[in-house]
């Protein structure tokens, strides 16, 4: 197995979602919220800006090990997709990325800068940072996301137990996050931490604190909206 990524300073940002999962809120704390495996939650939503996260993983009698495998990023009527795609043998060399746009897959050069930009407004703007498993997404005055395709190695399978078999190295995404505009309505996962007022329910004083709330921000589906905590109402939330 090759592998030459380093998690760096990026993961410990205000708007990192990073390993299994580790959160950083837009109010610099850290939690995790681990859901469940093979489900979907809400990360993001707003009037025009709704993120779902599908998480994959390993059962544990205590809870599940979970990573996040995919996004799923709603805005105006669009769809975009980013995904880590299911892999036995990791090659760092050979990408594991996968991009679409309303169903459409997005092909990028193989190269650092490489660059993709959609015709649909607001534009998309993806960028390789590095020529494999890591890019820079952009929906114009929306957000901006970083994301690296990773694996889970054999040596933190054993210290943890995760139990990773030889035909799964469940690759997965390291995330960061930047919001150009988001309202005080803001919730999810990780949106309600962007709130002037909001105040965490993580508990604290411990060596992991956990967020709760797997009800809460369940979403049916990657690109469904029906999560209790849903304030996505797509370009009306544009309108003043």
């Amino acid at each position: 197995m090759s592998f030459t990524y380093e998690r760096d300073e990026r993961c410990n940002r205000p708007g990192a979602v990073c390993q299994d999962p580790r959160f950083v809120g837009g109010d610099g704390i850290t939690f995790y919220f681990h859901g469940r495996k093979d489900r979907d939650f809400c990360l993001v939503t707003d009037a025009n800006l709704h993120i779902n996260a599908h998480f994959i993983g390993k059962h544990n009698t205590r809870r599940d090990f979970t990573w996040v495998q995919s996004l799923g990023i709603l805005f105006d009527n669009h769809k975009l997709f980013v995904g880590a795609k299911k892999t036995a043998v990791w090659d760092d060399a050979c990408d594991r990325l996968e991009l679409s746009l309303d169903g459409e897959p997005i092909t990028l050069s193989l190269e650092e800068g490489g660059k993709w930009k959609s015709i649909t407004r607001p534009c998309v703007t993806i960028t390789r940072t590095r020529m494999s498993n890591a890019v820079r997404l952009e929906v114009e005055r929306k957000v901006e996301i970083t994301a690296a395709v990773v694996p889970i190695m054999e040596e933190d399978s054993k210290v943890h137990k995760y139990n990773v078999t030889n035909d799964d190295c469940l690759a997965h995404l390291d995330l960061g996050f930047k919001f150009y505009e988001l309202s005080e309505k803001v919730d999810g996962v990780l949106g309600q931490t962007y709130r002037h007022k909001y105040r965490s329910r993580a508990k604290m004083g411990v060596a992991v604190p956990v967020l709760g709330g797997d009800r809460e921000f369940s979403s049916s589906g990657l690109f469904s909206t029906d999560c209790r905590a849903s304030q996505f109402t797509g370009n009306l939330g544009d309108k003043k």
